[in-house]
């Protein structure tokens, strides 16, 4: 029985995650200190630095 109750979590768990995936990271974004962290993590990504950004910029390369 308790292991139903786990499945059960499980699935409601997931299930909420994925129906408010944006909202829940806009609310971590709204904190500065998560932002900055989150942007110093995504530029230390070789595809972000190299293919994302020189897009959003406007330049050719990097």
């Amino acid at each position: 029985m308790r292991f139903l109750w786990w499945i059960i979590a499980l699935v409601a768990g997931i299930y909420l995650f994925n129906r408010y995936k944006y909202r829940l990271l806009n609310v971590l974004l709204a904190v500065d200190f998560i932002r900055k962290m989150a942007v110093s993590w995504s530029m230390q990504l070789p595809y972000i630095r190299e293919k994302i950004l020189p897009k959003i910029l406007g330049r050719t390369s990097f």
